[in-house]
């Protein structure tokens, strides 16, 4: 199975947007500031508290939101604005993954794949929890990413 693609500027920084917010440890911490920011209103209504921690809490909350959801993903973008300017072929193969551009080519088993997971304009595949690639799904039938699908559950053995 090929798939040539380019990346499209705003379904990139929103497929980063998944990235980050797929993060265990993101969701830990946006429990935790929406716990303290609920506890912090409640408190400040009930006049058991000063209004300054409700405010600290509504300001941490704003601020992670402004954090993952515009400044990570742009900065991201930015550092690698070049990779997300060329045009890609994508070969998913019984032995692995080749990417290849008109600068080269790189090939992938698919032990090197840690896992994968599906957002809704790409396809994310992780080589650990921090290194990851994102294929576009712009350009594929349902039928051709069905198959992927298939490919991606059969070569990369989540745990």
């Amino acid at each position: 199975m090929q798939h040539a693609f380019t990346y499209d500027k705003k379904k990139v920084i929103q497929g980063l947007r998944y990235h980050f917010v797929q993060r265990p440890e993101v969701k830990v911490l946006v429990v935790l500031v929406n716990v303290f920011a609920i506890v912090a209103a409640i408190l400040f209504y009930s006049k058991k508290i000063r209004p300054e921690p409700f405010l600290l809490g509504s300001f941490i909350w704003v601020m992670m939101m402004a954090s993952f959801w515009y400044i990570l993903p742009n900065s991201i973008y930015k550092k690698a604005i070049d990779t997300f300017k060329d045009q890609f072929t994508i070969a998913f193969k019984d032995n692995g993954v080749t990417l290849e551009n008109e600068r080269g080519y790189k090939h992938w088993n698919w032990n090197e794949f840690s896992h994968y997971f599906e957002s809704p304009h790409f396809f994310h595949l992780y080589f650990s929890a921090k290194s990851f690639f994102m294929v576009p799904k712009d350009g594929m039938g349902q039928e051709f990413r069905h198959e992927l699908r298939a490919a991606l559950k059969k070569g990369i053995n989540t745990k």
